[in-house]
């Protein structure tokens, strides 16, 4: 495939482009949230069953992300999004095909390596726009990434109510093959001089690092019932981990910069993402669930999948909102700075839901509150890690951040699952467990605060990134 030089895309049409598509790709991951008891019914599965539609996305959206970044780093990077827009549609297919259950994991699977795209737009957007419009595109990739199942959830939900699962997931067809024909329009060649090489084992350790860290994050009762088990496989987690890391520390062609990762500026920012992407995740799943469970439980609001759809609108419209502010306040505030203010408000959002959720519009108010912490966080984190990053390797660094987010969520919704389980004799969790998981999250939020004041006193230095680029055929990759 033959790039388009940037000469040809011109900047007004990139933005929304690039916009576009990060907003598609996370929506589509997302789709099997609203639509878990759909399959469950449509398909004739358990629940725990149908948890997988969603639970397969996240999985090889994590494996694919450092991969997609390595490959973005290099010459190919339009044929690289083009290929895995491809994929992404291909899988989009599936879902809407009457075929088995075993079917639509495969596709839900190839859906989910479009989150591996995300990094790769920021890094389009780093090359080809001015500097200072380049921080801000990237800032709203980043939050659109995160409000994307915001987006996708209320439609897809009235879809699966009105015209079943397979209509719902048709949704997700239309708009990544829009995604695609966007793609093909406006995403320019990478700058000349660039090269990546990709090793295929260490690829395949890390794939499998991760697969085992996020599938045992997601297996409560993995660690209930075979205990053995779940330590074994967490043994072996951290062993190819480890492996991995070391392969990379010697290798001249790594899959991710492992020294660049452990500057105290890129370090600082993973740990706060993890830190942090667990306890925003958590609140999203708490009031979610929260605002489903029926009113027999006691508490509750007894939503439909559409209603509980809608919760999420003001998350959204509030996240989005802080993206804005954030690129504009940025040239006035450091971003580890607007890190920490973003995980004081996202600890305001779970002390509200600890001391006030006693009817729906409280709900709507912790939930906004969430989005615009979530928000200003999303638009905040690139501008730490960018600001000692070369361009060359925009994508790298980001895939490895949205990696660590990726797992960050997957334990704070564990943790949820765990906290909210404690009380087991009945099929609802006591509402007293649901103030005890919002404890453990301002908690988390704390932590993050503290992590992300220690960043800001750190001040690091900016790269030039001229200077970068122009030291970029020298860093030693080949392709």
């Amino acid at each position: 495939m033959s790039g388009r030089t940037p000469e040809h895309c011109e900047a007004r049409l990139l933005v929304p482009a690039l916009l576009f598509i990060a907003l598609v790709v996370a929506a589509v991951a997302s789709l099997g949230t609203p639509l878990i008891t759909s399959v469950a019914t449509t398909f004739h599965v358990s629940l725990d069953s149908a948890q997988w539609t969603l639970t397969v996305a996240l999985l090889s959206g994590a494996v694919a992300t450092p991969v997609l970044g390595r490959l973005g780093a290099g010459p190919h990077r339009r044929a690289t999004i083009l290929a895995t827009l491809a994929i992404v549609v291909v899988g989009s297919a599936l879902t809407v095909l009457p075929l088995p259950f075993a079917g639509l994991l495969i596709g839900r699977a190839a859906q989910g390596v479009g989150l591996g795209l995300t990094a790769l737009m920021m890094g389009v957007a780093r090359d080809h726009l001015p500097e200072e419009r380049s921080t801000a595109t990237i800032a709203l990739i980043s939050v659109v990434s995160i409000i994307g199942a915001g987006v996708g959830y209320p439609l897809t939900a009235l879809l699966a109510e009105v015209g079943g699962v397979r209509a719902a997931y048709s949704f997700g067809l239309f708009v990544t093959a829009a995604a695609f024909l966007t793609a093909w329009r406006s995403i320019p060649a990478a700058p000349e001089g660039r090269s990546a090489h990709v090793t295929v084992t260490g690829a395949l350790v890390l794939a499998g690092g991760l697969f085992l860290v996020l599938f045992l994050a997601g297996q409560r009762s993995l660690w209930s019932r075979h205990l053995a088990v779940a330590v074994l496989l967490a043994v072996v987690a951290v062993l190819l981990l480890c492996l991995w890391t070391a392969s990379e520390l010697r290798s001249k062609t790594p899959l991710v910069d492992v020294r660049a990762v452990r500057h105290p500026a890129v370090a600082g920012a993973n740990i706060a993402m993890f830190v942090g992407g667990s306890g925003m995740y958590l609140l999203l799943t708490l009031i979610t669930r929260y605002a489903q469970t029926p009113h027999g439980a006691g508490y509750g609001f007894g939503l439909t999948t559409f209603v509980a759809g809608l919760v999420l609108v003001p998350f959204s419209v509030l996240g989005f909102v802080a993206g804005r502010l954030t690129s504009r306040v940025r040239t006035l505030i450091d971003a580890p700075v607007l890190l920490a203010g973003s995980a004081v408000i996202v600890g305001g959002g779970f002390v509200l839901f600890a001391v006030a959720r006693s009817n729906l519009a409280e709900l709507l108010v912790e939930m906004g509150v969430l989005g615009f912490g979530v928000g200003s966080f999303s638009a905040a984190m690139p501008g730490v890690i960018l600001a000692v990053t070369p361009k060359s390797e925009t994508s790298s660094a980001m895939s490895f951040n949205y990696v660590v987010r990726s797992v960050g969520y997957s334990l704070g919704s564990a943790i949820g699952g765990l906290v909210l389980a404690t009380d087991t004799g009945h099929l609802f969790p006591n509402d007293h467990a649901y103030t005890t998981a919002a404890l453990v999250g301002i908690a988390a939020m704390a932590v993050t605060a503290l992590a992300a004041t220690a960043l800001a006193r750190q001040r690091p230095p900016e790269i030039n990134p001229t200077a970068a680029t122009a030291s970029e055929p020298s860093q030693g990759r080949t392709s």
